[in-house]
């Protein structure tokens, strides 16, 4: 009978032999085995992996490193319903560079949500010092985590629908499956390792300008995403360009970070971007969640491939 610890290249070799001594009853027998137990017990290693239920068990196909894994599974607000913010901890993390010391602060980050942001920006070619922090009445929503999180409910939702009772009847129908769940979770890790680009209008009229007190001068920008494990935090500064100058004036697409000269119009007024600072800090549950969706992935490929080793065995018996 299928052994499910046997690596890819054995199952490869035992189903060469028994197709050449002529045992392609016991190869459907196995086949059949895959289909009933081996398929239901990787879905619900997969819900294990993408819920929290205890420590994360990785068969040697997953992994051949004996390096420790992250325990437990992932944050439950990433797979839960919205709004649970109230009921987790709060994290405070902070802010600030090897490099320069022009921005420093501290964010207070609770689930998907930016709860206070606290910050201090040092003006460019003067020693003044502004501060400010979110209105008590604000918070933010980190548009990726919740983004993710839909994609992780999404994954769950089809690992649900097939339940232990559920007989798989084609290597097609699981291979369906698995793409499926594999396209969520891509989704979902791409949201946090690609942050989405803005132009620098969109920048100056989001709700997070109207989240500040004081008041954001007009001259100042900010911009918070994610990206990889890291939480990150951008200020520009900017400066008005004259009605009659003779710059060269191009305005700047879409993009993560912008960088010093990008211009953009705004109101009828014209600005360049004069000083970029950029801060972050490393949010340890998010490269866990990344670890997660990695070992999630294998899980489904490692499927996919042992059904592929019967790829010779659906000639005869349809796919």
């Amino acid at each position: 009978m299928l052994n499910p610890q046997r690596s890819l290249s054995e199952l490869a070799q035992d189903v060469g032999r028994r197709q050449a001594g002529g045992g392609e009853t016991v190869l459907e027998e196995e086949f059949n085995w895959l289909l009933k137990e081996e398929v239901h017990a990787v879905l619900k290693q997969l819900q294990d992996v993408l819920k929290v239920k205890g420590q994360l068990h990785v068969s040697r196909d997953v992994s051949n490193s004996e390096s420790a894994l992250p325990t437990g599974g992932l944050p439950t607000f990433l797979h839960a319903h919205p709004g649970l913010e109230s009921q987790l901890k709060q994290e405070n993390f902070i802010l600030g560079s090897s490099t320069m010391d022009q921005v420093k602060g501290v964010l207070t980050l609770q689930g998907e949500a930016l709860t206070q942001a606290d910050i201090n920006l040092k003006v460019a070619k003067s020693s003044q010092v502004l501060h400010f922090q979110f209105r008590e009445d604000k918070m933010w929503k980190l548009q990726q985590i919740q983004d993710a999180r839909n994609h992780v409910n999404q994954a769950l939702g089809l690992l649900g629908s097939r339940d232990e009772s559920y007989h798989f009847k084609t290597g097609a129908e699981v291979n369906k499956l698995m793409d499926a769940v594999m396209l969520q979770l891509t989704r979902a890790r791409n949201r946090l390792t690609t942050p989405a680009s803005m132009t620098l209008p969109e920048l100056a009229t989001s709700g997070l300008m109207k989240m500040f007190t004081p008041p954001m001068p007009g001259d100042v920008m900010v911009n918070f995403y994610i990206n990889l494990s890291k939480l990150c935090l951008t200020v520009y500064q900017l400066h008005v360009l004259p009605p009659n100058t003779t710059k060269n004036y191009r305005p700047a697409g879409s993009s993560v970070l912008h960088n010093p000269g990008a211009m953009f119009e705004l109101n009828n007024n014209r600005f360049e971007v004069s000083h970029v600072h950029k801060v972050e800090c490393v949010v340890p549950w998010l490269n866990d969640t990344l670890v997660f969706f990695t070992i999630s992935l294998q899980l489904c490929q490692q499927l996919k491939d042992k059904i592929s080793v019967f790829s010779s065995f659906w000639n005869y018996r349809p796919f």
